[in-house]
């Protein structure tokens, strides 16, 4: 259920919001405060969802609400109501993070479509939250190889540009992990990095995924909805195997990308969008466009910086560090004492043909965790660690 507050001094006004947003959708709890005070306290005291606040009002204006609860609760988007002569008011309270505002008397439309967007805005921000506290040390780059230093050298360097940047490497390598780090580094850490996995989307849906769509735009099209481009507005979008997507979502991308502009699957109305791209794949995107699958064009936007993450083959020197970063992690999720693996043990995974990487490593490590004794031997590899 969406907590929604709504601050208004006008009665007439409140009641109407509150009509309006309460028959819109029986999961939307709507709750009212008669000025900025009472406003600020219920804001203290409850986790909403959502504020709509007006600007003009006895005792604490719209702007003073919107600057305190940016202080005591940042991840509530704010819209702000405006009347006539606020207009001027409204678009600066933009600036000081409002997410949008809507005008009196309010367009019926315009209002719930605010709403929803709002809200799922609410739910990406909080979602995001949730995962940079798991960032430490679900991304981690563990490794003292040279291919591994080259990496974090070079995002030392670019990070904290817009620079796009273009992933390579086999199945299992970490791509993933290379664009956390970029992100997390980056002066656009504060803002969300939204993920698009090219290859589990089908391809009739990859263009509604990315750049949204319009209510009846398509069949099972039952309301607007917003993009993964503009849910990462200000931060950075993660095109994962993108070696998979079609010619025409191609061509939206590239338009993106030259122009700073999107528009939704059934609109002809361009929304600008400040995004950094960052994208991987496995595939050989050389040969993909010598074969009429992937844009040459696109390519060179994308591939502005070039990182390519080794096959764990190519590294051998880090896996004992890696088995102990996941024997470590793996025995804290299943709440058992950390294994140790013993010299044999880590000697026989370093000689064995990692064809599915770091990924197959950490299956591997977890297997004999579970079916190991305390000390991990060379025995209970040949027994467990089998391919």
């Amino acid at each position: 259920m969406a907590k929604i507050l709504i601050i208004e001094d006008e009665d007439a006004i409140r009641r109407v919001l509150k009509k309006i947003i309460s028959e819109e959708n029986d999961a939307y709890d709507v709750s009212e405060a008669a000025d900025g005070l009472v406003g600020i306290e219920m804001i203290r005291n409850n986790d909403f969802d959502l504020i709509l606040c007006d600007i003009k009002m006895p005792k604490m204006d719209g702007v003073e609400v919107l600057e305190k609860t940016k202080k005591i609760k940042p991840e509530i988007p704010m819209v702000m109501i405006s009347g006539h002569g606020d207009l001027d008011t409204a678009v600066n309270t933009m600036r000081l993070g409002a997410f949008d505002y809507i005008s009196k008397p309010p367009d019926l439309n315009r209002l719930l479509n605010t709403v929803r967007n709002a809200l799922d805005k609410k739910v990406l921000v909080v979602e995001n939250k949730r995962l940079k506290k798991k960032m430490s040390k679900n991304y981690e780059m563990i490794g003292n190889s040279s291919a591994i230093a080259h990496i974090k050298e070079i995002i030392e360097k670019v990070a904290d540009t817009d620079a796009r940047v273009l992933i390579t490497g086999p199945n299992g390598t970490g791509k993933e992990l290379v664009a956390h780090w970029l992100h997390e580094k980056s002066s656009r850490a504060k803002a969300l990095m939204i993920e698009v996995n090219c290859a589990a989307i089908p391809s009739e849906l990859i263009e509604s995924e990315l750049f949204g769509h319009v209510k009846g735009s398509f069949t099972g099209a039952n309301k607007d909805r917003a993009g993964k481009f503009e849910a990462a507005n200000g931060g950075t979008i993660f095109l994962d195997e993108i070696g998979d997507m079609s010619l025409s979502a191609q061509a939206k991308v590239l338009r993106a990308l030259q122009e700073n502009k999107i528009s939704r699957v059934g609109s002809d109305k361009d929304i600008k969008v400040n995004v950094r791209v960052v994208a991987a794949t496995n595939k050989d995107l050389k040969k993909e466009i010598a074969e009429g699958r992937f844009r040459e064009d696109l390519y060179h936007r994308l591939a502005v910086i070039l990182i390519k993450v080794p096959a764990l083959n190519e590294r051998r020197e880090d896996i004992p560090l890696l088995v102990d970063f996941f024997s470590t992690k793996i025995s804290k999720e299943h709440g058992t004492p950390k294994k140790i693996f013993s010299e044999e043990a880590i000697a026989l995974l370093q000689k064995y043909d990692w064809t599915g990487n770091v990924r197959e490593l950490r299956n591997v490590v977890e297997r004999l965790i579970i079916l190991g004794e305390h000390t991990v031997s060379a025995n209970d590899i040949n027994l467990f660690a089998s391919k």
